[in-house]
């Protein structure tokens, strides 16, 4: 999504959805249990069109459920409570969250004449093992049938993956990534798995059946992710779960949920690039690390971990981080002082 552009969400939670999965109690994710109905489409479009965009433009969001799995008449009531607010130039286009396998040709032709421009597939993972450990009901195939669909009819392709899921191991997740991002999508979303109260997943968890995916082992894992989408020119829209007042009060009870997570993330990345970079140093070593002014605080790490740790592993005299306006990227310049 453009930097001039912005989403305002209408949550639909969980109606629609064939499905249970282990990790899901939509209700909870999506902060309400009311059915969404037109008229609150319209008096959240009202509400937005009171507003200023300063120069935004702004897309209406169907989020919290499978969006296509409802029935088509609900379906067309509620895409079309928004048309009047394309015409008059509050929203210009929306886009819908759904699953791969509610996704066909007549959908498709739905979706495009209400002016739907995005549509956002929860793939989660193209393992059929850890497909089937989520419950998500769905195929490996039915990702690629739903995403060749969307794109060959121009509409934009948005994918969610999740890592740390039931049966899925670094292998598996970093082989999702990678399989996702041969799908060309215009954007993805990277959400690690977090256990959520009032879910089978938690039930897993409390009998010890699934052992938590960690803020730790997300970030290290993420900042093997990332990169294969950043390589593919692929936009990372989101990477980590919104923080929410559900999410961080007492219903998540454990996993890799953090406010920050996205910049944990950037900041190992940065961590294990510097790492590569420093390979062979010489011990008690004056090194300088030059990178752009945008990325400063990503190389330093929260509370300077990242120069804690690598002054630590390569037993370096000092360590220092310095802005170079003159890098327009993520690039890390190293000087040895003399």
């Amino acid at each position: 999504m453009s930097p001039k552009e912005s989403v305002i969400p209408v949550f639909v939670p969980h109606y629609g959805c064939p499905h249970q999965c282990v990790f899901c109690n939509q209700r909870h994710i999506a902060g309400t249990k009311t059915p969404c109905k037109p008229e609150d489409v319209i008096r959240i479009l009202k509400a937005a069109a009171a507003i200023p965009s300063n120069g935004k433009r702004r897309q209406l969001a169907f989020y919290g459920g499978s969006f296509t799995a409802i029935p088509a008449k609900m379906q067309e009531e509620l895409l079309g409570a928004a048309q009047r607010f394309i015409d008059d130039g509050t929203i210009f286009s929306i886009r819908v969250s759904t699953r791969p396998d509610t996704i066909n040709p007549e959908v498709i032709e739905r979706l495009i004449r209400f002016n739907v421009s995005t549509v956002e597939i929860g793939a989660q993972s193209m393992d059929e093992k850890v497909l089937r450990a989520a419950g998500r009901g769905h195929s490996r195939q039915d990702v690629i049938n739903a995403s060749k669909m969307i794109k060959d009819s121009g509409l934009h392709l948005v994918l969610q993956m999740m890592t740390g899921l039931p049966e899925a191991g670094e292998d598996s997740d970093i082989i999702t990534a990678t399989q996702l991002a041969d799908l060309k999508p215009d954007a993805v979303r990277i959400y690690p798995t977090v256990v959520v109260k009032d879910t089978e997943l938690y039930d897993m968890w409390a009998k010890g059946e699934y052992k938590e995916h960690t803020v730790e082992a997300a970030t290290v894992l993420c900042a093997k992710i990332v990169p294969i989408f950043d390589k593919a020119g692929i936009n990372i829209i989101r990477l980590g779960l919104n923080p929410s007042e559900e999410l961080s009060g007492d219903l998540a009870v454990c996993g890799a949920y953090h406010p920050a997570f996205g910049e944990l993330v950037r900041s190992r990345i940065f961590l294990d690039e510097a790492k590569a970079l420093l390979k062979g140093i010489k011990e008690g070593s004056d090194v300088i690390l030059s990178v752009s002014p945008a990325y400063v605080s990503q190389l330093i790490g929260q509370g300077k971990a990242n120069i804690k740790i690598l002054r630590e592993e390569y037993g370096l005299k000092s360590l220092r981080v310095k802005q170079d306006i003159s890098i327009k990227d993520r690039q890390i310049r190293v000087f040895i002082a003399k």
